[in-house]
């Protein structure tokens, strides 16, 4: 990933479980495939990340306590992820 052309945003609350089973739905409708993940405690910060590739593209999703539910990768795909995201949301 060239460093200009990668974005991060926060798409909510990391305990939100909705939202993750909502973010799931759409990497699988993308064809994603996962690609490992790695799950820490350092004092009271718990951190999960999950490495995703989309069309050939790596993507990586974190759950951080006091960050929330972040997704990093080329900046179109995260806006593509982020409106499939908000319509599927929305529409329940």
């Amino acid at each position: 990933m060239a460093s200009a052309h990668v974005k991060t945003i926060v798409l909510g609350p990391e305990y939100d479980a909705r939202l993750r089973e909502v973010l799931k739905h759409v990497f699988l409708r993308l064809g994603g495939k996962g690609l490992g993940s790695e799950w820490s405690v350092v004092g009271s910060q718990e951190l999960e990340r999950v490495e995703v590739e989309v069309r050939g593209e790596r993507l990586v999703i974190e759950a951080e306590t006091y960050v929330g539910l972040s997704i990093t990768g080329p900046a179109q795909l995260v806006d593509e992820v982020r409106e499939l995201v908000k319509e599927q949301l929305s529409s329940e």
